[in-house]
């Protein structure tokens, strides 16, 4: 219910009265059953603008600290995340992130729509970073389909490291849906998990413009805290990932 009143009644209107949103691609969510939701990642305003364009609830899993904080201000946000259908997920590994990745697995095969980001975490300097392989075992093992989804302009309006949020023109793009219905079984395969990401990955970096980089997004960002210290390290970048994504045809079947 607090869902349903955040997007049509308290929040949802303010948000698209103060940042109107371009929308393309939305005839590719399917009214029913499950299906994953794959974004890119920008800034925390993604969570809040990707949803309120989607007819059908989005569940999205958040990080544990939300949950978790002490205090009222603590009980306000685990009230308002649970409110309006997050679960928390624990980053650090382990029993508790198996457990967020099982109960992902359970929404999407119950027929919920999962918003997930790949990535892990929010890009550093706005460029599309490697993706983990999560996103893959959730498709294998519920079925859904996956649908890449770029969100244009979010780190203008809510820049890392900024409490404010700018008026910006938006966009919200939808990919074509990825079935990946042929690797049925093989939940599990390292090699197949990986391949699947990296197809997802590639979809969003063509969806997105953005250049894709092939280290994950938390290294890039111990990279650059490196390098403020001041050490200088590389930063590989892959202008294409297409190659990754492509799976020679003896792994398959």
């Amino acid at each position: 219910m607090l869902y349903w009143l955040m997007k049509w009644v308290f929040l949802g209107p303010l948000l698209k009265a103060l940042w109107p949103t371009k929308v393309v691609g939305a005839e590719n969510i399917p009214e029913t059953g499950g299906a994953i939701l794959a974004g890119n990642h920008l800034a925390v305003a993604d969570s809040f603008f990707m949803p309120l364009r989607v007819k059908r609830k989005v569940t999205f899993p958040a990080k544990s600290e939300y949950f978790t904080e002490p205090g009222f201000k603590g009980t306000l946000k685990k009230w308002f995340f649970t409110g309006v259908g997050q679960f928390p997920i624990d980053r650090s590994g382990g029993n508790a992130a198996q457990a967020a990745l099982d109960t992902a697995i359970r929404l999407v095969k119950s027929g919920h729509l999962l918003g997930i980001y790949p990535e892990g975490t929010r890009s550093p300097d706005g460029r599309l970073y490697k993706g983990k392989t999560g996103v893959a075992r959730i498709a294998l093992e519920s079925g859904g389909v996956v649908i890449p989804v770029a969100m244009i302009g979010t780190d203008k309006v809510n820049p890392i490291g900024s409490k404010m949020w700018w008026p910006r023109r938006l966009e919200v793009r939808f990919g074509k849906p990825l079935d990946f219905s042929r690797y049925e079984g093989l939940a599990g395969d390292r090699f197949i998990e990986r391949s699947i990401t990296d197809e997802i990955m590639y979809a969003l970096m063509e969806l997105s413009g953005q250049e894709y980089v092939d280290i994950y997004a938390a290294k890039a960002k111990e990279l650059m805290a490196a390098e403020a210290a001041g050490v200088k390290p590389e930063v590989p970048s892959q202008p294409a990932a297409r190659d990754a994504a492509r799976v020679p045809d003896s792994k398959v079947g």
